[in-house]
């Protein structure tokens, strides 16, 4: 992946239905290149999907949160598999410092959330979680 394709995929974050031809005068290359590199991305795996962002009134009722969690001894990949079985947790980070994962979550509404918070927590293997919901997002 090179310098373009970088700055294609900032574009297609900012806007993933922006018109080919208007990204290729962004970009001043031909439309034929961003096509092809497009392609080329999502044939590589680099470009897995688009998606839809939508204002925050729009879907006003959304729970969406950060849950921090500490794992006992060897139990990541167990936890791993335990946090795949739920479609709320939208994606799981390993880091350092005090908590060896970081959990994305987005319910449909709060009683899904203490729910999801209810199934994560029984999974075998995590000692602690820290969880904060995300109140308002500036999209930079």
């Amino acid at each position: 992946m090179d310098e373009l394709d970088r700055r294609l995929l900032a574009l297609l974050r900012a806007d993933a239905r922006a018109p080919v031809a208007a990204l290729a005068a962004q970009l001043k290359v031909s439309r034929g290149t961003v096509q092809n590199r497009i392609d080329r991305m999502r044939e590589r795996g680099e470009i897995q999907g688009f998606t839809v962002r939508t204002r925050p009134d729009v879907e006003a009722q959304r729970v969406r949160a950060i849950m921090t969690i500490a794992v006992e001894g060897e139990s990541g990949p167990r936890v791993l598999r335990g946090l795949h079985g739920f479609p709320e947790v939208v994606a799981v980070h390993t880091t350092n410092g005090r908590w060896d994962l970081v959990a994305e979550l987005d319910t449909g509404s709060l009683g899904e959330f203490s729910e999801l918070l209810d199934g994560v927590r029984r999974i075998p293997g995590i000692s602690a979680t820290e969880t904060s919901i995300l109140l308002a997002t500036t999209r930079l």
